[in-house]
This record gives C-alpha cells, sequence and structure tokens, in this order.
C-alpha cells in the first residue's frame, strides 16, 4: 500500500482553500459556518471519486464508506473562529489518502469521516458526542454559541442532506491522525507521535451578578463590581488548586462577556467560561469542587449572586493496545528512532468514538507547538510520513 505524497499534499492545500483568512495559511472555517458546508461538499466529491458511498448523518458529520466491515480513519474539518489549515483537516485527508491507496492495493477496507463542531462552536467534540451516544441530537439542539445561535437553527440548512446515522457497528475501529498542537515533537526534532492516552475535559459557565451603576459617582466600598469578582476567583483558584494538579494539569478561562461592557458604568453582570483538562478523572472531580467552592465564597464577599451554567466534559481515554502497537510498528518502518509515545493534552473526537470502538491515535509535529492560530504549520516531509505511517499501520492491520 503506497499513498500519493503529491496527491495527498494537493488535497490538503486545496481544503485550505475553504476560509482561507488572515497570514500566512490561516482559516476561518466554523461549524456551519458557509465555507464549512462548502468544505464537506468537496469532502463528498472527493470520497464518492475515491468509491466510497456518501452518507451525512442529522448532525452534518460526513462519511466516505467503504462496503462490508472496515476500519475508519478521519477527524475534523471545522475550524477554531482563528485556526490553522492542519488543525483536524490534516486527518480527514490522510484517510482520504489511506483509503485510496488501500482501494488500488487490494488492501483492507477503509471508511472516511469528518466530524462535525469538534472545535467546539456549540458544545465540546458535538457531532461525535452525538454520533456516539454521549449526547442526544435533542440536547444537542439546545446548546448556544458565543452569539446566541442555537445549534438546531444552524444545523437546519444542511437537513436537506442529512439521512439516518451511521451505524458504528459496520467499524472495526477508529484512528486518527492529527498534529500534535504542542512544542514536545518539535523541539526534540521527532518526526512522528505514537498517543498513549487522551487527558479528560471539563467545561462550564459562570456567571457573576451584582450591580451596574455609575463608575464615576459610586465609591468603591460600594461597589458589587460582577467583573472585581472574576478577577478574584481568578486570583484564588491558582492558590486553590496548587496542592490538587499536577505539572500537566491544565485550566483556562478563556471567554469572557461583561455586560453592558461600558467604559463608564461598573459591570452588573460578568459571564466567562471555565475549562479544565487532565488524565485523572478523580483530580478533575475535585477540581471541580474547589472552583465551585471558590465562586460561592466570592460571591458572598463582594454582594454578588454567583450561577452556573451546564457541565460540558469527556473522561481520559486510554488507546487500544492493539491499534497502537500497529502504529508504533508503522512508526518505526516510516521514521526509525525518531518517534516517541506520548500523551495528548488536547482532546480529540477519539474519546467520543473510543465509547463504541477501540480507538489510537499519532501525532505529527507543530512548528513551534503553535496550534488554534493563523501561524499553525507542520513541515510537508513530516506530513507526509504521517500519512505513510498510518498507511502502513492499516497495512498491518489488515494482514493480522
Amino acid at each position: 500500500m503506497t499513498p500519493d505524497p503529491d496527491r495527498f499534499l494537493a488535497d490538503l492545500h486545496a481544503l485550505r482553500r475553504f476560509g482561507a483568512a488572515g497570514v500566512g495559511k490561516g482559516v476561518v472555517r466554523p461549524a456551519y459556518c458557509e465555507a464549512d458546508v462548502a468544505a464537506r461538499a468537496w469532502l463528498a466529491e472527493r470520497m464518492a471519486e475515491a468509491g466510497l458511498a456518501v452518507r451525512y448523518d442529522p448532525m452534518g458529520n460526513l462519511f466516505g464508506l467503504a462496503e462490508g466491515p472496515s476500519l475508519l480513519l478521519g477527524s475534523h474539518s471545522d475550524s477554531q473562529p482563528e485556526g490553522g489549515w492542519l488543525d483536524g483537516a490534516l486527518g480527514v485527508v490522510a484517510a482520504l489518502e489511506v483509503a485510496r491507496a488501500s482501494r488500488a492495493a487490494g488492501g483492507p477496507p477503509v471508511s472516511v469521516v469528518s466530524f462535525q463542531d469538534e472545535e467546539g462552536r456549540f458544545g465540546v467534540t458535538t457531532g461525535s458526542a452525538v454520533w456516539s451516544g454521549q449526547l442526544s441530537l435533542a440536547e444537542a439542539d439546545r446548546l448556544t454559541d458565543h452569539a446566541g445561535v442555537a445549534l438546531a437553527a444552524a444545523r437546519a440548512p444542511m437537513a436537506g442532506l442529512a439521512g439516518a446515522f451511521v451505524d458504528p457497528g459496520r467499524f472495526t475501529g477508529f484512528i486518527e491522525l492529527h498534529i500534535e498542537q504542542g512544542p514536545t515533537l518539535d523541539s526534540a526534532g521527532e518526526q512522528i507521535g505514537v498517543v498513549s492516552d487522551i487527558v479528560g475535559i471539563r467545561d462550564m459557565r459562570i456567571t457573576f451578578d451584582g450591580q451596574q451603576n455609575h463608575a464615576g459617582t459610586t465609591p468603591m466600598h460600594l461597589r458589587r463590581d460582577a467583573f472585581q469578582g472574576l478577577a478574584a476567583f481568578n486570583a484564588l483558584l491558582e492558590e486553590r488548586f496548587r496542592n490538587v494538579v499536577t505539572p500537566r494539569t491544565v485550566w483556562t478561562i478563556g471567554h469572557v462577556a461583561l455586560h453592558p461592557n461600558a467604559t463608564s458604568i461598573v459591570p452588573g453582570r460578568a459571564v466567562f467560561s471555565i475549562q479544565w483538562r487532565d488524565g485523572d478523572a478523580d483530580r478533575l472531580g475535585r477540581m471541580e469542587e474547589i472552583l465551585r467552592a471558590t465562586a460561592v465564597e466570592v460571591a458572598k464577599a463582594r454582594g454578588l449572586q454567583v450561577s452556573f451554567g451546564a457541565m460540558l466534559g469527556l473522561e481520559p481515554v486510554a488507546m487500544d493496545a492493539r491499534l497502537r502497537a500497529a502504529l508504533e510498528a508503522g512508526a518505526e518502518q516510516v521514521a526509525p528512532k525518531r518517534w516517541r509515545v506520548l500523551p495528548s493534552g488536547a482532546l480529540h473526537d477519539a474519546t467520543n468514538v473510543a465509547r463504541l470502538l477501540p480507538v489510537a491515535m499519532l501525532f505529527v509535529p507543530s512548528i513551534d507547538g503553535i496550534s488554534h492560530a493563523f501561524g499553525e504549520d507542520t513541515a510537508e516531509a513530516d506530513l507526509v510520513a504521517g500519512v505513510r505511517v498510518l498507511a502502513a499501520a492499516v497495512d498491518r492491520l489488515g494482514r493480522a
């Protein structure tokens, strides 16, 4: 089985044109936007040309199905609001190339998927969460983005393309190729990473409600300033987490909305996201207890009201030993002594798919560790090495 590197790279660059923005190879292709829908239509054409049966499900997840039982490869093709050209897209195009190469060589059947809304416009890996049963379609439809748009409304234009959900029983396993989105491989001069496990994640919104008032006439000691509550919460959190977390634990306040968000008004409301990740489910739970207690304490001390939004999250997942072994053998074949086993600190669709199927993941380097930014990039030689390792693993699994 021999993937065609020129065809693979040409397809990858062609997909980049959908939503191309910013400097370099930047992409703006959030879930369900015009560029995302157009990119999926282009991918569907490539899947059909490769002899795969094209299926959209009600969420907009796009499958290219081989006949009979098959290995499922892929990732996602939506992007962050300001994203790079490889995050997710690499895994989908690589899967397509391996499916074509395997078919041409008479190898094992390979199906391809591009999951929808992996990047979290509406939730956490929403498309694969619904497909895997982690989240019902009715529950997903009630999710809203930061602009207040409901998922049900966003996916409505794709309704004419949708069929039934694809039966996961037709797949024997799932492998996802992705950029590392971190500096480990790049800084070590290595070409391939075989993933050992994916961290768990928790994500929710917190709201502090205080009192909107005049910024010039309200004395500091009488203010019920919602933003100052957020600032105090953020400062306390690091100290409270100190004896609980490890060097691999991370937490982020990534989105803040103030009301009325005006220069001369004391903010009466602060709504913010809080996300935390770790490989240990018990630690994730302990962190939740701490942040909830801290928010309540801050609110009481500052005369605020606090409310908590729905908790979204996924559990840590270990990779399947058989699939992982095939990737490790492929890595040694393609990049001898230039690969390593490493955990994934980023979340991926494979976490959801693991509820249904054996899963494994493969990384290629991210230059300077940059991702979720217009500057995201990977050397083309490393991209080609990744698709070759994926093909070698599929070939090995087909002969096992």
